[in-house]
């Protein structure tokens, strides 16, 4: 390859969004370079608790997510990976009555969206959805299409596909430049030069200085989110788990693994160069898992580990065209809730730089949103 090679786009960010844009963009016959600046899922796309969810979805995001879903649901089919998706549902646990309280104020109000895929449970239908679960526990939120998959399996299965397309690949090529040339951006990484028309900005923890390399401003923070995972244990619970008003994501693996998250923060180390675990946290949600699921209470944790993800001030990430910059696009800041967005947001991301229009409505993810000061969002918390 030559020191500065041209084409039609240029992604930034080998995380689950910047390769699932290069396959769809691919597909469609676009020359495609996708840029990394270490090796691909490496933070947030490989080290989330890998949740399929539409439920608790932020009111923005839901036709996003529920689209998204229906992909999931055949994505063995075009990218020729089951991705270790399951379809086991997922269950957010009441406690106590001020919980169930809580959850069907949640469950009108999606219903006064229109939306009607979260249904409330009581303590029969929970015990037979969860048999383990404790005795105290009432009742539940549920989406039954939801369930969990392998993030780091599922993200390089897109950029398998990507590749397989025609799009071409580099690890390891850190961005440090990006300059207007006429009527083309010229890209600078690892000390090469790369040209293209189009820029896709789909750098996650680092997109807000991607963005600002344009001439966009994002008021990106970055956390460091971590997941445990125990020893294996026989089988005892299918959908995933999480809690009313406790941090938990609770899911049993089809080894018998148990993978345990739930907006776990970690330390971020340096310059959002690596992501240092935080012991107090994990004991935490160690402690949730002990009290609602009882007999796991000797079960060891045998592994933990964290990466470095960007969240935005209202949780919603950035998802559209640059309003400063031409032919330049965003898919970033997605908030540690991306990972079941990806399939959609690969496709409206393709339908934006290939036709300039999505079938979503957007608006709620432009990157300018913050400029008149914070916006009104569904006011629903999505974690």
């Amino acid at each position: 390859m030559n020191s500065s090679a041209g084409y039609d786009v240029i992604i930034i960010g080998g995380g689950i969004q910047g390769c699932a844009t290069a396959y769809h963009l691919a597909r469609r016959g676009i020359d495609v370079l996708l840029l990394e600046a270490e090796s691909c899922g490496r933070h947030a796309s490989g080290a989330n608790a890998g949740g399929v969810r539409c439920l608790n979805r932020l009111v923005e995001e839901i036709p996003l997510s529920l689209a998204a879903q229906r992909i999931w649901l055949e994505l063995e089919d075009e990218l020729g990976s089951d991705c270790g998706f399951r379809a086991t549902g997922q269950v957010r646990i009441a406690e106590n009555q001020a919980d169930m309280s809580k959850l069907e104020e949640r469950a009108t109000l999606v219903r006064s969206f229109g939306f009607h895929h979260e249904e409330m449970i009581d303590r029969a239908e929970l015990r037979k959805l969860v048999p383990a679960v404790a005795e105290y526990c009432i009742g539940a939120l549920v989406c039954r299409n939801d369930g969990y998959a392998k993030p780091f399996l599922t993200t390089r299965a897109y950029l398998a596909r990507a590749g397989q397309e025609g799009a071409t690949v580099l690890e390891r090529h850190p961005v440090s430049r990006i300059e207007r040339e006429r009527d083309s951006w010229r890209v600078t990484a690892s000390g090469r030069h790369f040209h293209a028309k189009t820029l896709v900005n789909c750098a996650g923890a680092w997109g807000d200085r991607i963005a600002e390399m344009v001439g966009d401003k994002a008021p990106l923070e970055v956390e460091a989110l971590a997941l445990m995972v125990t020893a294996r244990v026989a089988h005892f619970i299918d959908p995933v788990i999480g809690m009313a008003s406790r941090k938990l994501s609770f899911k049993q693996m089809q080894n018998g693994t148990v993978v345990i998250g739930g907006a776990l923060r970690a330390k971020v180390i340096g310059d959002r160069q690596h992501a240092q675990l935080d012991f107090a946290p994990l004991k935490e949600s160690a402690d949730t898992v002990r009290t609602v699921f009882p007999q796991l209470a000797n079960l060891p944790v045998v592994r933990a580990w964290a990466g470095l993800e960007g969240v935005m001030p209202d949780k919603l990430p950035v998802i559209g065209a640059s309003p400063t910059a031409p032919d330049v696009f965003h898919a970033f800041g997605f908030s540690a809730h991306g990972f079941q967005l990806a399939p959609a947001v690969g496709l409206a991301m393709a339908d934006l730089v290939t036709s300039g229009q999505s079938d979503f409505d957007l608006s709620a993810f432009r990157i300018d949103r913050f400029q008149g000061g914070r916006p009104q969002t569904g006011e629903i918390n999505g974690h």
